[in-house]
């Protein structure tokens, strides 16, 4: 133990643990940081070294015997009905079947997505409803026959805190220096200060800053692999990770089915990996997203107040400095093209992912630092009921080129830093300014793409200032730009189109770098309902789909023709058979790709030998998983009902002589054509699109 390490652990006795410890559990394991510090805080708290050693086997041990891996969910299940119960080590979600109504466990590990549960246990735990909680569970087998379920939660205790005191740890920092507080924080994330410059251990703060200010809109970008996301999936039990895939309001925002609020509600922190990759299908997620990054707050037909910040990370291809030099690449081109200007101005901090150093043994400490989950709470804490913003207005005065968003962003970066490196108190006017530079630096670096983007001089002011103590006005630079002309003082002409004369031919496309994205700004008052500039309105069609034919899928047939279409009717008497419900489910799955649908109403009948059961079970079903994505099912039963006929409220009318079963049953379920319907062979049948009145 070094001077530091003795200080740490006499002021805060019980709320350290050795970090080298986590190393060495943590490579043989896919168990996260705060589950293992858990653990050794349980069993490693002491110096000795045959203690040390006793304890770190009585972990391994627990995690041997508590802890399931995903291969061995069986072995647990069947464990647990030889024994009666057992306590394991899991991530536990709880979800309302509406069709039940009531709630069920669902164990990752564990694999069962039917435990009963209490309610007791998810209502003092309230992220068991949203996104789960990694806890101690107990896991008891039902003997009783007659009920639904095999297993039930006995006991459940969260792996976080159940107390923690706010004036102790505001009393423990009194104790330290500045920056024997800065490497206490880096050391507790698992980092060597020893081995960072001073540059590089402010960006680890800022990575940081997400979890402790509300409402803080960050984004990194930068080479793979140096730990961008791991701050978010593993370091706080309060932090969510979106890995890529598709982003929607009802699941980030508000599901108005459900009339329950998304992720924002539930989080401190909603972080979006691989950012690239993130899919919007629907228009409205991005304005919504707009609304709360702005001011915390948004409307769908309720107003929801939230306080979750949200941080974007992703991954660079090509160089900083083909970047900055290039008159058509910009430091925001990995983001997906809706994440418009407007979205962009809402960034308070761009990290220079590519100043950090790549993930490294070299890197990490082998001394104490606080247990994570504790340093956790002490930022969960911050973040609800702490606010330093009056504080940084009172004491920083920023140059003439800050605007509005520029100032709020720079204060909230500053705000950040305060609550991480100065909970007991104000900084010296010498720290104060080095926050203030960071923050000034961090904002600039969006505004210099943002200007470089725009085609007018809407956001030209970049030369960002503040005024030190002594009065002097200092303008920040960003140091990967600061001599890029084509970024400091970008052409404005053809960046947002090509081929024409005098359009600037960068290097980098010589060189073979892939072509830049089109950078198009889409104003936000285009209605979703009309048709983009240059597609024309879907024709009327009537035609015959012949004995044999192929490439007439549901999606093919439709999606042209509910442009703007909220409800979509249809009407069909065969939809009872296993295949024919198959069938329905490729219709619906064809039909939410048009981002504006909010319901499917389904018409049918039933026969004298349809399983009603099985047809009811399998429609809620589909309806539950409908309700995730916002879009609600009706299923309505019609003794009399013989036409096929499909109705959207934009007007379109679509009659298939066959219904939705038009298609050959394939001869085997492992060929093609079994899973792709544009390769499935079809029946004959007549098909007639036409404009009918507008709701019919």
């Amino acid at each position: 133990m070094d001077n530091l390490d003795q200080q740490l652990a006499s002021l805060f006795d019980g709320k350290v643990v050795r970090k080298d410890l986590l190393h060495r559990i943590k490579k043989g394991t896919n168990v996260p940081t705060f589950v293992l510090e858990f653990l050794l805080a349980r069993y490693c708290a002491s110096d000795e070294p045959e203690e040390i050693q006793a304890g770190m086997e009585a972990v391994l041990d627990t995690l041997s015997d508590n802890y399931v891996r995903p291969n061995e969910a069986n072995a647990a299940q069947s464990r647990v009905a030889t024994k009666g119960k057992h306590r394991f080590i899991d991530k536990v979600h709880v979800n309302y079947v509406e069709k039940d109504r009531r709630h069920w466990a669902a164990l990752e590990n564990f694999d069962s997505r039917r435990v009963a549960i209490s309610d007791k246990f998810y209502r003092d735990n309230e992220r068991l409803l949203q996104g789960g909680l990694w806890a101690e569970v107990t896991i008891a087998y039902n003997e009783i026959e007659d009920d639904d379920y095999a297993f039930f939660v006995e006991d459940l205790r969260p792996i976080q805190l159940s107390r923690f005191d706010y004036d102790r740890y505001r009393e423990g920092r009194e104790a330290f220096s500045r920056d024997q507080w800065l490497d206490v924080i880096l050391r507790s994330v698992g980092l060597e200060p020893s081995k960072l410059s001073k540059r590089v251990k402010f960006h680890f703060i800022a990575r940081l800053a997400p979890l402790i200010e509300p409402n803080f809109n960050f984004i990194e970008l930068g080479p793979r692999g140096t730990g961008k996301s791991y701050f978010y999936s593993e370091f706080s039990p309060y932090s969510t990770l979106i890995s890529g895939g598709q982003a929607t309001k009802a699941t980030l925002f508000y599901n108005v089915q459900r009339r329950k609020i998304g992720l924002v509600g539930f989080w401190d922190t909603v972080a979006f990996d691989e950012v690239g990759g993130i899919k919007i299908k629907d228009p409205d997620t991005i304005q919504i997203m707009k609304d709360f990054m702005a001011n915390g707050r948004f409307s769908r037909g309720v107003e929801v107040i939230a306080q979750a910040s949200m941080a974007y990370v992703g991954n660079l291809d090509l160089s900083v400095e083909q970047i900055v030099n290039s008159e058509v690449y910009d430091l925001f081109q990995p983001l997906p093209k809706e994440f418009d200007l407007a979205i962009q101005d809402r960034f308070a901090c761009y990290l220079p992912g590519w100043e950090m150093p790549k993930n490294s043994s070299e890197f990490l400490t082998n001394n104490y630092g606080f247990i994570t989950d504790y340093l956790a709470e002490a930022f969960h804490y911050q973040f609800k009921q702490t606010n330093r913003y009056e504080e940084v207005s009172s004491r920083v005065r920023l140059g003439d080129a800050v605007e509005g968003r520029d100032e709020k962003g720079i204060k909230k970066t500053v705000c950040a830093f305060l609550k991480i490196l100065h909970p007991d108190g104000k900084p010296s006017d010498e720290e104060f300014e080095e926050y203030v530079a960071y923050a000034v630096e961090a904002r600039r670096r969006i505004k210099e793409q943002m200007n470089k983007r725009k085609t007018d001089d809407e956001f030209s002011r970049i030369n960002l200032s503040y005024f030190n103590p002594a009065g002097e006005e200092v303008v920040v630079y960003c140091p990967e730009s600061r001599g890029a002309l084509a970024t400091q003082e970008p052409s404005r002409r053809n960046i947002h189109q090509d081929g024409d004369e005098g359009s600037p031919s960068p290097a980098s496309h010589e060189s073979g770098a892939p072509e830049p994205r089109p950078i198009v700004d889409v104003p936000a008052e285009v209605s979703v309902t009309e048709p983009p500039p240059g597609e024309p309105e879907p024709e009327e069609k009537h035609f015959t789909i012949h004995y044999g034919d192929t490439g007439f899928s549901y999606e093919a047939l439709l999606l042209p023709y509910l442009r703007g279409a909220k409800l979509v009717e249809i009407e069909d008497p065969y939809i009872r058979a296993n295949h024919q419900v198959h069938n329905f489910v490729r219709f619906c799955e064809a039909v939410i790709k048009a981002p504006t649908i909010r319901k499917i109403v389904l018409t049918t009948s039933y026969d004298t030998d349809t399983d009603v059961k099985g047809l009811s079970e399998r429609m809620e079903e589909l309806k539950q998983s409908l309700l995730e994505l916002d879009i609600e099912l009706k299923v309505l039963i019609n003794e009399n009902l013989h036409d096929r006929e499909i109705r959207v409220d934009n007007g379109w009318v679509i009659k298939i002589g066959r219904g939705l079963d038009f298609y050959q049953k394939p001869d085997q379920w492992f060929g093609v054509g079994a899973h792709d319907l544009t390769m499935r062979r079809c029946l004959e049948t007549k098909v007639d699109i036409f404009k009918g009145a507008s709701g019919d």
